[in-house]
């Protein structure tokens, strides 16, 4: 293999780049990325560079020096509108070619948007760097903000907002946010923290529209939101985070088999022995059952595997995901490691839940631990997870 092209830019298609030069490849290595900025990390958008605390130098992938190293055609702003695999080549947007011989899915995912906000003032997504700066901008003095989704990414940019001292409501069809992922008990601790901070949280509330007044330039700007029982909630800023859609599209007639993901075996390698996912768009399967992971960690970990059976040209490396997750809400650090059922007992290990600072562990039927949450106790959280789950770090 003499040219490895990687389709994505953000942390799974850098890591997946450090990874293959690790691995001893040391052919041609092009990185792709659609977006127009030269790598970022995703995770400060909402937190600190949202609150203006760091700058677009502070959450740089990679520099100067770190492109030196890796020899790496780097090429922002130019996206892959098709993959030609019998071929061995990508077509770009600009009508041209890009020879392969191996290819490294990293496209992630677009984030999701509500019916009849495309043109509407006022509403955004956070995904990309400048969704970050465009929803940074309206961040001013007085506005009020209403986050929809009470996930990860909408807590934290309710923590954001509420840190500028701005009026914060979020919006939740859940009677519990996070109770699919941490189980009704672990999540009410975190759901807490939005009422201890000043937010105000509406749960099992389903958005009907959009009250909206037209600006001097007769474009259109959210006013507030209306709720499906008939309450609408003022807001000057709307930030919609209801999750990601796979960007798979541009895969149609590639060969590679696309669900929800690009579909994989646990070696990360789709139908197309050359080519192999890595990150959010990736749907790996193991048994009967699938897996996509939209997570930080969970790049790197498959970076790793991908890379070394895309070298290999067959499967020898399978994912064993740790399973880690963290979040920052409220100057609190959540984590989560291992592979719970929300179903599983809870055993609080240190603290005191009450307190807001606690770790506890999960335990599956047959008693085993299945996980480890930390709320607000980092340390306490690794010391805990070395013990408890020495096969999860």
């Amino acid at each position: 293999m003499q040219t490895i092209a990687i389709v994505g830019a953000s942390v799974a298609g850098v890591r997946s780049a450090q990874a293959l030069r690790s691995a001893g490849f040391d052919g041609r290595l092009t990185l792709l990325g659609d977006d127009p900025h030269a790598p970022y990390d995703r995770p400060p958008l909402s937190k600190a560079f949202l609150a203006g605390t760091t700058d677009e130098a502070g959450i740089a992938l990679l520099d100067a020096e770190d492109l030196a190293d890796l020899d790496l055609d780097l090429r922002p702003g130019v996206r892959a509108t098709a993959l030609d695999t019998a071929a061995g080549a990508l077509r770009l947007a600009d009508g041209t070619d890009l020879a392969a011989d191996g290819v490294v899915l990293a496209t992630g995912g677009s984030a999701r948007r509500l019916p009849g906000t495309a043109d509407l003032a006022g509403v955004h997504t956070l995904r990309t760097l400048d969704d970050a700066r465009a929803l940074r901008a309206e961040l001013v003095p007085g506005a009020r903000v209403v986050v929809v989704g009470g996930g990860f990414i909408g807590a934290e940019v309710a923590s954001t907002c509420r840190a500028l001292g701005l009026d914060v409501t979020v919006l939740d069809g859940l009677a519990t946010p996070l109770a699919p992922v941490l189980g009704p008990t672990l999540a009410a601790s975190c759901v807490a923290l939005h009422a201890e901070h000043g937010t105000t949280l509406h749960t099992g509330a389903a958005v009907d529209g959009f009250a909206t007044a037209a600006t001097a330039d007769g474009t259109r700007r959210v006013t507030g939101v209306r709720l499906r029982d008939g309450r609408e909630v003022p807001a000057e800023v709307v930030v919609v985070g209801v999750g990601i859609t796979p960007n798979t599209a541009w895969l149609q007639g590639s060969g590679v088999k696309v669900d929800d993901g690009a579909r994989t075996d646990d070696g990360l390698v789709t139908d197309v022995p050359t080519v192999v996912a890595v990150g959010d768009v990736a749907r790996w399967t193991r048994g009967t059952s699938s897996h996509r992971h939209e997570h930080w960690t969970s790049a790197g970990e498959q970076a790793e595997v991908a890379a070394a059976n895309l070298l290999a040209g067959s499967t020898v490396r399978r994912v064993a995901p740790s399973g880690y997750v963290w979040s920052e809400q409220y100057g609190r650090m959540l984590q989560l490691a291992g592979h719970p059922d929300p179903g599983d007992a809870v055993e609080v290990l240190h603290g005191e839940p009450d307190a807001g600072r606690f770790v506890a562990r999960y335990r599956g039927v047959d008693g085993t631990t299945t996980g480890l949450f930390g709320l607000g106790e980092p340390r306490a959280f690794g010391r805990l997870r070395r013990s408890e789950l020495p096969r999860a770090r």
